[in-house]
């Protein structure tokens, strides 16, 4: 009889309510409590002064830039819509602006990923692989102002490339290289090429330094070639590097003006601009802020777009 009541005193404390905070508990937090948030406004309090910075000097011009190239710039009727943006149909400049911005891109990505790899997996393990790599890093130490002299002095009608074809009694291949689109448009996107390819050796170089050998030497003990073996041991665990790579180049090509302005300013007319040299061009010689801010706001987008594609494909890969 007693085990029985003990049992049934047991299942009735067991039924009882969780029991509840009191007063207390609830005015005073606990000290953990307390410590996540004084943490939390630690790294608040670090945080605040980037966040300000970036404020101040990334979004407020960016929101200012979008809310400028809603208005035209003459004093009738200072807003008008969507006038600024029609122009990318209507004026046959920033037409062809596109097209080379097009051809920026796909030159400045195509050419120093494949010469950039091609290059560091040359000279990964050879005698004269620092002298190579000093002669091709090099460039990379030079402003884009200076690459546009250097190449200007060659590809002038009067210029080194010229005199060398007529000395070899190739003459009939020499032209003015800067002056016919879009021979100039891919002249000067190898000139970029010459300067960009620097960084993209040092980076694919720091990455085949970093595959453990081990897995080269699997792949051959079963059977694998060389281009086997690059293809699918070496490149697979490039991804990471090859990511950077694409990214730093995909927004270098949108974004290309140095090289462009010293050695044409977009001529001849306008047949080699850039979305980036026309928005400097309508901005500051043409006088009209508010296209140029339509162009700034469309290529801040393009840039965007394009990189976050980019990045979600290869991210999307790299998780499966």
């Amino acid at each position: 009889m007693s085990t029985y009541s003990t049992q049934q005193r047991t299942c009735t404390a067991g039924a009882l309510p969780p029991a509840t905070p009191s007063d207390d508990e609830q005015r005073h937090p606990a000290p953990r409590t307390l410590r996540k948030r004084r943490e939390r406004l630690t790294a608040g309090a670090f945080m605040a002064p980037a966040v300000l910075l970036v404020a101040a000097f990334l979004l407020a011009p960016f929101v200012w830039t979008i809310y400028r190239s809603f208005f035209s710039d003459s004093r009738t009727s200072p807003f008008s819509w969507f006038d600024n943006y029609s122009l990318f149909a209507s004026d046959p400049a920033l037409t062809r602006s596109i097209q080379n911005t097009l051809m920026w891109v796909v030159g400045t990505v195509v050419l120093p990923f494949v010469l950039g790899l091609a290059i560091a997996f040359l000279t990964n393990a050879t005698r004269w692989s620092r002298l190579a790599r000093l002669c091709i890093v090099l460039p990379y130490a030079l402003s884009g102002s200076a690459v546009a002299v250097v190449w200007n002095f060659m590809l002038t009608t009067d210029g080194a490339v010229n005199q060398v074809l007529t000395t070899l009694h190739l003459g009939s291949l020499a032209h003015a290289w800067l002056l016919t689109w879009p021979g100039n448009t891919v002249v000067m996107i190898l000139a970029n090429a010459w300067q960009a390819t620097g960084v993209a050796v040092i980076l694919f170089l720091v990455g085949l330094q970093s595959i453990p050998p081990e897995t080269v030497e699997a792949g051959a003990l079963d059977g694998a070639g060389s281009w086997q073996q690059f293809r699918h041991i070496v490149l697979p665990q490039l991804r990471p590097v090859s990511i950077i790579v694409i990214g730093m180049s995909l927004v270098n090509g949108l974004k290309s003006f140095d090289l462009i302005w010293v050695l044409t300013q977009g001529g001849p007319g306008r047949a080699t601009e850039t979305l980036a040299v026309s928005m400097y061009n309508e901005t500051f010689l043409d006088m009209r802020p508010g296209a140029g801010a339509a162009i700034a706001v469309v290529l801040t987008v393009i840039v965007l777009a394009a990189s976050w594609l980019y990045l979600r494909r290869q991210l999307d890969v790299k998780g499966e």
